[in-house]
């Protein structure tokens, strides 16, 4: 039985049984406990635990969920069961339903013949396990179902206690196991032998929520408000057991993966261990990676990204492993995307996407991968030399650092040649890295600058900042610093660090970009672009001597650029605002995680979970601007760290803290936090603040941009500009284009409706006369045509599939393109009688693809595929026929 079919079984015996089909919800899900949907209830979770009122008819539903669970990554294809991808088949009763209906529900469609729905399979090979108190479920197991006691088994939390991991719905379970027979193990049910005995369903009684705890050691918090049924059937551990396989990586979902690597790699699958745990990785993740890219998920460096990255890389390295030299990876997920399809036919509208970001990915990898492999194997062979078993943690971060290689990568590798990792070694330079990130993050710009270059003036001299008082000083040069050196003198040109007794210039802090300004002595000028610290102590002047030289021990004046520090302190004051304003209109839970203020513009980092609404952005903004109206002084006070708590300032992200510290305060209640930025002197002086927008930056991370004073002011001044265009376009009154507009809009969604059901019509219409001049190539009855410009590939399936059906009884061959803006989708379709003749539809599409500069794919009796010359499309389909001609 194919998997598909399976899925259809099992919605449809739920379906029948009072259960509403639920589609499958993204792998992406809002839980900031989870990375994926690793469980079919999952979606549900807001019902079980009453927040929501469950929307199904009876209050019951099943669905076919996908989930990703990574976890156990390492597992993969060493075991005969574990998938970072897999469906999870499940039905949910919400207060309906409890034990007896759940097991007796599952019991009859694992048992019901095939001709009556079920899967057929033989009752007496089936094993239930229950959770080691729960007597009702085994009564019920055993006494209204039929199942022998000696079939029965209980077992503890670790087995048959189930919750997501996380805080939320959980309880006891009840698990059926099929026997695979004695070739697979010992006897003595689940709890002797686990591979023989393979668990395909888990009913979960879910009664009860927990709190916080490691593994299965949590706490009960409490009833749920009702009991509820969430039950989990594995869709491929089922297909192995129905397709007689040995494992999930050999039904008909994978299987033709493995097909494809063998092909590409010349390596056979089931002649040696090792290769054959790689060919399973390889259709593993190959279906994982996939289907992340479908829902949304791009390769980076964390979260999400990172998994996706990681299966990716493991693909391509198991793929060279057993011998392919190129890429790989399109020909993998071509086949997945072919498996897949009958399932979620959305991957047809997706799979030029989902290449794209794979296939780049694959480019950059494999320039990572040679490099970095032939690093390991000369320091894996040092190692080996040496009469050693370890790589040395300084060789894998180095790995790491230089070559890209991630170390879960490293250890692979080191675990295949027989070695080690010192993984102490290899986090201690790993901390000793983010030391010197942060400390090069707070000295941007030193590059890998010895700072102990500075020790001696940070010690003897540290600057004196008299920027909150005057914008210009007279100071003396106490040391100068040219290409990582100390100098005595510097000449015209130069690129120079400047280290003076005492500046007026902000050196870059808490957000704030530095000061810009010129240090003069007589002839001499040094144009300054930024001002760092080094220790907090410290302000070192980078600056190009503009004109003349300068010596240490010269006296000069330092001036600071009046508008950039007019801009500056707007925008550094108008983030001061924002801050109050989100916290009066969000609460107290939205807290600065980061900010960034230059001349005229400012973001704005918070801690937030859920995107603002315009509602909320508009009181934001409107908080913000009457502030600024209120022209409040803005006062600053020095004072002890915990006086400064007292009076409520708040301490800011990333702060450390001395024990003295300045607290700005705009409005006193209104805004009070501890700062050592400059500011305006009223509040009046930020000008109008003009909120763009907001956006995520992260996992409970959100973030607001703004423009300041004349920045605001030339924003409003287009967008006046622009609303007054539209108005005398539209020959509206501006209050009136809203309505305007949402009226034109939805005449415009109309009008675009009916010439697609005109054209869809059209096309129908002319189906009967692409038949009708059919040519004969070959063996084969052939329509060859470019269809009218701006036909779309859903809309090039629908008239193939209607072509196709005309010419059923016939040896036909359908080739079909449109010219869509230069761009070009085609597809190819074939009748039974074609593919019984040899024709492949997917070798087909390719033939033709080559002609348009694209690229597609799919199966033998219909493939789809884009391309980017539109005017290659008559010798695509002259070739087509040449290769019908041939067969």
């Amino acid at each position: 039985m194919r998997t598909h079919e399976i899925r259809e079984r099992f919605t449809q015996h739920f379906v029948n049984l009072g259960h509403e089909s639920v589609p499958s919800a993204p792998l992406t899900v809002d839980d900031p406990n989870l990375l994926f949907v690793n469980a079919g209830m999952v979606p549900f979770k807001p019902y079980f635990l009453g927040q929501q009122n469950p929307p199904f008819h009876n209050n019951l539903a099943t669905s076919i969920q996908k989930c990703v669970r990574t976890l156990d990554i390492d597992e993969v294809g060493i075991t005969t069961r574990h998938n970072t991808f897999f469906q999870m088949a499940g039905n949910f009763s919400f207060g309906q339903y409890f034990k007896q209906g759940a097991i007796k529900n599952a019991w009859a469609l694992l048992t019901n013949p095939v001709a009556e729905g079920g899967l057929g399979l033989d009752p007496d090979r089936l094993w239930v396990t229950v959770f080691e108190t729960d007597d009702e479920a085994a009564s019920i197991w055993r006494d209204e179902v039929g199942v022998p006691e000696s079939r029965i088994q209980r077992m503890g939390m670790e087995d048959n206690y189930w919750s997501m991991g996380v805080p939320g719905p959980c309880g006891p379970c009840s698990e059926i196991y099929y026997d695979r027979g004695a070739e697979y193990g010992a006897e003595g049910g689940p709890e002797a032998d686990d591979n023989r005995y393979m668990e395909i369903w888990n009913l979960v009684f879910m009664g009860y929520e927990r709190g916080a705890g490691d593994g299965k050691n949590f706490e009960i918090v409490g009833d749920l408000p009702q009991k509820n049924i969430d039950t989990g059937m594995g869709i491929e551990r089922v297909a192995c057991i129905l397709q007689g396989v040995d494992n999930v990586y050999e039904t008909d979902l994978l299987r033709p993966v493995i097909d494809v690597a063998e092909e590409l790699t010349g390596a056979k699958y089931n002649e040696k261990q090792d290769n054959d745990v790689r060919f399973r990785v390889i259709a593993d993740h190959s279906r994982t990676g996939m289907m992340l890219i479908l829902d949304g998920v791009t390769p980076s460096n964390e979260g999400r990204g990172y998994i996706l990255r990681r299966l990716l890389r493991r693909i391509i390295r198991s793929a060279r492993l057993l011998g392919a030299t190129g890429e790989t990876l399109e020909k993998l997920l071509g086949t997945v995307m072919d498996t897949m399809e009958p399932s979620y036919p959305e991957i047809a509208d997706n799979r030029e996407r989902i290449l794209r970001v794979a296939l780049a990915e694959e480019k950059s990898f494999l320039k990572t991968l040679e490099s970095g492999t032939q690093r390991f194997d000369t320091a894996a062979a040092a190692v080996e030399s040496a009469g050693g078993k370890e790589i040395s943690g300084a060789e894998a971060f180095a790995l790491h650092d230089t070559y890209g290689f991630p170390i879960d990568l490293t250890l692979e590798m080191a675990n295949e040649a027989g070695l080690e990792v010192d993984m102490a070694g290899f986090e201690s330079a790993m901390a000793d890295q983010k030391a010197r990130a942060k400390a090069d993050n707070k000295a941007k710009k030193h590059g890998h600058t010895d700072e102990s270059l500075y020790r001696q003036w940070v010690d003897e001299h540290p600057t004196v900042f008299t920027g909150y008082e005057e914008l210009t000083s007279d100071a003396k040069v106490l040391g100068l610093v040219r290409d990582g050196e100390k100098a005595n003198s510097v000449a015209a040109g130069d690129e120079v660090e400047v280290i003076l007794d005492q500046t007026p210039m902000y050196a870059e802090a808490g957000g704030q970009l530095a000061d810009r300004g010129v240090l003069r002595a007589g002839d001499t000028k040094l144009d300054v672009h930024d001002v760092q610290k080094i220790g907090k102590k410290l302000w070192i002047h980078k600056a190009t001597v503009a004109e003349g030289g300068l010596d240490v021990g010269a006296d000069l004046t330092a001036q600071v650029d009046e508008k950039w520090r007019h801009g500056a302190t707007q925008a550094h004051s108008a983030t001061h605002l924002i801050h109050a304003a989100l916290r009066e209109v969000l609460g107290p839970t939205a807290v600065q995680a980061g900010s960034l203020n230059r001349p005229g513009y400012l973001r704005f980092d918070f801690n937030y979970t859920d995107q603002l609404t315009q509602e909320q952005m508009d009181q934001i903004a409107l908080i913000t601007n009457e502030a600024v109206d209120a022209d409040w002084e803005v006062n600053t006070v020095e004072t002890s760290l915990d006086q400064a708590k007292e009076m409520g300032a708040m301490a800011l992200f990333g702060e450390n803290y001395g024990s003295r510290v300045r607290v700005v305060e705009i409005g006193g209640p209104f805004s009070r936090e501890l700062c050592g930025g400059t500011h305006v002197a009223h509040s009046s002086q930020i000008g109008p603040v003009s909120v763009l927008g907001e956006s995520s930056v992260g996992s409970g991370a959100r973030r607001i941009e703004a423009y300041s004073g004349m920045d605001a002011f030339k924003h409003y001044s287009k967008e006046a500009a622009l609303v007054d265009e539209i108005s005398k376009a539209m020959k509206a009154q501006s209050g009136d284009l809203p309505e305007r507009i949402s009226a034109l809009s939805e005449k415009l969604k109309a009008a675009e409706k009916e010439v697609a059901a005109l054209r869809k019509q059209q096309l129908a219409s002319q189906a009967g006369e692409f038949v009708s001049n059919a040519e004969t190539v070959g063996d084969f009855r052939v329509v060859a045509t470019q269809l009218p410009a701006g036909v779309n590939g859903g809309d090039l399936r629908t008239i193939a599939t209607d072509i196709r059906n005309r010419m059923r009884d016939d040896a036909a061959v359908i080739v079909l393109g449109s010219d869509n803006d230069g761009k070009l989708p085609f597809i190819v379709a074939a009748t039974d009688a074609a593919v019984e003749k040899g024709v492949k539809a997917g070798d087909l599409v390719k033939v033709f693809g080559q002609y348009v500069d694209g690229r597609g794919g799919g199966k033998p009796d219909m493939a789809q595929g884009s391309g980017a010359q539109a005017a290659g499309a008559a010798d695509g389909f002259a070739a087509v026929k040449s290769e019908l001609q041939a067969l």
